[in-house]
C-alpha cells in the first residue's frame, strides 16, 4: 500500500489539483482532510459527474466531495473492511480514530486480486490515415511507432493490464503488416482475431462482422488514440450506470481570435473579446451492450456517429464518460510528434 499522504488533499484545493492527486495514486479516490480530520471523499466517478454538470477545473473540492462517507474504526481488520465494502459496493474504506482523524485506507483492489474480464475488445485499425500523409504510405496508422513501439501494441497492453484477454482487430489497409506482427496474440498470452474488411466500412461498420453474439458489453477503441484511461474502470462505470452505450468524451477548448458580437436585429447587445469556447468532444472510446450490434448495417459503410444517432432514435440509453486523464488523437503528424515527446 502507498503512503497515506498519497490519498490526502486539503479542503481548499481545486478540482484540477484533485485530478492530479487521483491520477498519481491510481486508486480512484482522494480523501479531503482538514486538521487531520476526514471531511469528505471524492471518487473518480464524482469528478466525472461534476464535469458533466458544469463544474470547472478551478472549482473547489468542497463543492463536489461526499460528506456522508462510510468508514470503519482504526481497529478494523481487513476481513471487516472487505465485508463492508462488498455490502455497500465500495472500492475503498477509510479507517478513522475516535476523533475522526484518518489513520489508514483499505483498497478493494489490494484485498482482492484483479480478475479476468470476459468482455470482448474491438480495436478499429483499418483506416488509411490520410491525414498523416507520407507517414502512412507504406505503414498502416496503428503500426506507426511511439518510442519504438507500435501504437496498436501500446493500446493492446493497456487492455491486457486491465484484465482483458479477447481481442478483435478490425483491419483493411495494409492489414498484412498488422496480422504478421500480432498473429493470434499468443505472444501476449491472449486471443486476437481479425474482422477483415473487403472495403472500407467506417468506424462502426466492421462490428457487423462480429462472429458471435457477445454476452458481455464490448469495449470499442479507435486504433489511433492514446489515453491513460483505465478500461476496467470504464467498463465498471458502464455497468453501474446501466447504459446501452457509454461514450467517452473529452473537454476541448477553442479560443476565438476575434471579438464576438451578440445582436438582436441591428442592435448590438454585447461584445465579448476573444472568448474561449469549451465543448465535450467524442474521444473515440466506447462500451456497447451486445444488443447495439444489431443496429449496424451489414457490409455497409457505417460510422460511429450514425450508430449513436440511430440508437438515440430507438430510445437506447446513451451515457457520457468524461475523460480527465491524458488523451490524444494521433491522426495528425504534429500530435504524433507531440505524444512521442511526452508518452511514458
Amino acid at each position: 500500500m502507498k503512503d497515506l499522504k498519497d490519498y490526502i488533499i486539503s479542503l481548499d484545493s481545486s478540482i484540477k489539483q484533485l485530478i492530479f492527486k487521483l491520477e498519481s495514486n491510481a486508486s480512484q479516490i482522494v480523501l479531503v482532510v482538514k486538521d487531520e480530520r476526514l471531511q469528505g471523499t471524492v471518487t473518480d466517478g464524482d469528478i466525472r459527474r461534476a464535469l458533466l454538470r458544469g463544474e470547472t477545473l478551478n472549482s473547489s473540492v468542497e463543492k463536489i466531495m461526499n460528506k456522508n462517507f462510510k468508514f470503519l474504526p482504526e481497529t478494523a481488520s481487513e476481513i471487516e473492511a472487505l465485508s463492508l465494502m462488498k455490502k455497500e459496493t465500495l472500492k475503498q474504506m477509510p479507517l478513522l480514530d475516535k476523533e475522526g482523524r484518518l489513520k489508514k485506507i483499505f483498497l478493494l483492489d489490494e484485498l482482492i486480486k484483479p480478475k479476468f474480464l470476459p468482455n470482448d475488445v474491438v480495436i478499429m485499425a483499418g483506416g488509411k490515415g490520410k491525414r498523416l500523409g507520407v507517414l502512412t504510405e507504406d505503414c498502416p496508422k496503428p503500426m506507426l511507432k511511439i518510442n519504438n513501439r507500435p501504437i496498436l501494441e501500446i493500446i493492446l497492453e493497456q487492455c491486457i493490464e486491465a484484465g482483458l484477454k479477447n481481442f478483435y482487430f478490425s483491419v483493411n489497409y495494409l492489414k498484412e503488416q498488422i496480422q504478421n506482427y500480432f498473429e493470434d496474440g499468443s505472444r501476449w498470452n491472449i486471443c486476437i482475431s481479425y474482422l477483415e474488411e473487403n472495403k472500407s466500412l467506417g468506424t462502426a461498420g466492421s462490428l457487423s462482422l462480429f462472429p458471435h453474439q457477445p454476452k458481455e458489453p464490448i469495449l470499442v477503441l479507435n486504433g489511433d488514440v492514446l489515453t491513460k484511461v483505465d478500461y476496467n474502470h470504464l467498463i465498471q462505470f458502464h455497468k453501474e450506470h446501466v447504459a446501452d452505450i457509454s461514450l467517452c468524451v473529452r473537454e476541448h477548448s477553442t479560443k476565438i481570435p476575434y471579438g464576438i458580437v451578440s445582436m438582436k436585429d441591428l442592435h448590438v447587445l454585447a461584445l465579448e473579446e476573444k472568448p474561449i469556447l469549451t465543448h465535450f468532444i467524442n474521444a473515440g472510446i466506447y462500451v456497447l451492450e451486445p444488443s447495439v450490434l444489431n443496429l449496424v448495417s451489414k457490409d455497409t459503410y457505417f460510422d460511429m456517429p450514425q450508430l449513436i444517432k440511430l440508437a438515440k432514435e430507438k430510445k437506447y440509453k446513451i451515457n457520457a464518460f468524461p475523460i480527465h486523464e491524458y488523451w490524444q488523437d494521433l491522426g495528425y503528424p504534429e500530435t504524433l510528434l507531440q505524444t512521442a515527446k511526452v508518452w511514458k
